[in-house]
């Protein structure tokens, strides 16, 4: 999912060419904007952290563009494209490193597992929408 701050600074195109060079392919892709309540669903699983509630902030002030993606070893191969949250960690060429801001407006979220990512695809897309 690219994130309001990347989305507002006008960089979904160029994220979304670097996801699809690197060999992924899109098979949903929409934009949207979250609500603080879907945020907050969103990210339940964060609920009793303390940047619970900035973190549903942020993710509600602006559009998102969620994606659900296909390729072999995605999860892991996704999770190197974009690179370390902190984007001063960062490898050179990832997509934080490239478009983060911070360690909180970091441009783009990725699934940490395929367990994961079949979770958040669902939260977007049903399965009517994929193409």
């Amino acid at each position: 999912m690219i994130k309001p701050d990347a989305t507002g600074a006008g960089n979904s195109g160029a994220i979304t060419k670097m996801i699809e060079e690197a060999g992924f392919r899109i098979v949903a892709m929409k934009k949207t904007k979250l609500s603080a309540e879907l945020a907050g669903k969103f990210y339940e699983i964060h609920k009793e952290r303390p940047f619970y509630g900035e973190l549903c902030g942020y993710m509600s002030s602006g559009a998102i563009v969620p994606m659900i993606l296909e390729k072999e070893n995605a999860v892991e191969d996704f999770r190197k494209l974009i690179g370390a949250t902190d984007p001063k960690k960062a490898a050179p060429g990832t997509i934080r490193a490239l478009f983060a801001k911070s360690i909180d407006a970091n441009a783009i979220h990725g699934s940490d597992s395929d367990v994961n990512a079949e979770i958040e695809g669902s939260f977007f897309f049903s399965q009517f929408e994929r193409f």
